[in-house]
């Protein structure tokens, strides 16, 4: 089962609870659904950390944890889906992103060279960036917004999948011990 595979990774829920930074958060981290694993709290926390994975923003991991506290949702989960874009996939991701918001917006992608990682001043990055954001956002928002669908979707089958192939199991073993 998922549950399985899934439980191996987790933080164990009391360290998160007493952790002494987390603590602003009071009660709200004591929801048993935040750490509990099914099949509505773990497909509910891959729509939430894989949207917040490509909205292009510092500190995503924050909102993503909001979300889950908000929905109550796996919060291990929601966090760790965020790292799908960390310092080596952002770039790509991001492109990605912005040629899709460019295609939808309908405006000419423009075209991004080495220029935007090079430093001619801090002017030139955000005369770049105001060019790019709109797509950039429009983008990231439809990208994230399909992928949360999709990764909700497939992990609630990934999980009928697997409860089906578990009975099936215990089914094959019990025929055979009455055989």
């Amino acid at each position: 089962m998922p549950k399985k595979t899934l439980r191996r990774f987790m933080p164990d829920p009391h360290f998160i609870r007493n952790h002494k930074s987390l603590q602003f958060l009071g009660r709200a981290l004591h929801d048993p659904n935040l750490f509990h694993l099914n099949r509505r709290s773990a497909s509910g926390a891959m729509a939430v950390g894989l949207f917040w994975a490509f909205i292009p923003m510092p500190f995503q991991m924050g909102p993503a944890a909001l979300c889950a506290l908000l929905f109550r949702v796996n919060l291990p989960i929601s966090i760790a889906l965020v790292w799908l874009t960390n310092p080596l996939t952002m770039g790509p991701i991001f492109y990605m992103c912005y040629k899709i918001g460019a295609l939808l917006t309908g405006e000419n992608a423009t075209s991004i060279d080495g220029s935007l990682f090079e430093w001619n001043g801090i002017n030139e990055f955000f005369d770049l960036l105001g060019g790019i954001g709109l797509p950039l956002l429009v983008g990231a928002l439809a990208v994230g917004s399909i992928s949360a669908l999709v990764g909700w979707g497939g992990m609630r089958l990934l999980w009928r999948y697997s409860v089906i192939q578990h009975l099936r199991r215990r089914q094959l073993a019990r025929h055979t011990t009455r055989s």
